[in-house]
């Protein structure tokens, strides 16, 4: 006997994607409520524009999370934060420029950015 029913396959995917999603929509607000530090810290990375680099960033972040949260059009939308993380990730934790605490800090954001990035690919994966 399987321990995971056709039922609970459905039910994991649902919870999943709105955790998956979900993380990017409150990402997305955590943006919009802290703009101006936010685009402050983006401009000292040398991300040029980076007032509309944040707003459309942000923009972008909670649609597709919404859209992975709804189970619509997910494999592009996953696709889409999967390389959104991606690009942040190099340009917002570079860990290669750093020392001490703040490398430690930087490689645990890209560790837990990477297992955000395999969990995207899996869900489009799966929905495709």
């Amino acid at each position: 006997m399987s321990l995971i029913t056709p039922e609970t396959v459905s039910l994991l995917l649902i919870a999943g994607r709105i955790l998956l999603g979900g993380l990017f929509v409150v990402g997305g607000l955590h943006h919009i409520l802290n703009f101006h530090p936010v685009g402050d810290a983006m401009r000292q990375r040398g991300v040029p524009f980076a007032p509309l680099a944040l707003l459309c960033g942000t923009i972008f972040q909670i649609l597709a999370g919404l859209l992975v949260m709804a189970g619509w059009l997910v494999t592009v939308a996953a696709l889409g934060l999967a390389l959104f993380t991606l690009l942040t990730s190099v340009t917002m934790l570079n860990f290669w420029s750093l020392e001490g605490e703040a490398r430690k800090a930087a490689v645990n954001g890209w560790q837990s950015n990477l297992a955000i990035i395999g969990g995207l690919l899996i869900a489009a994966a799966q929905a495709a």
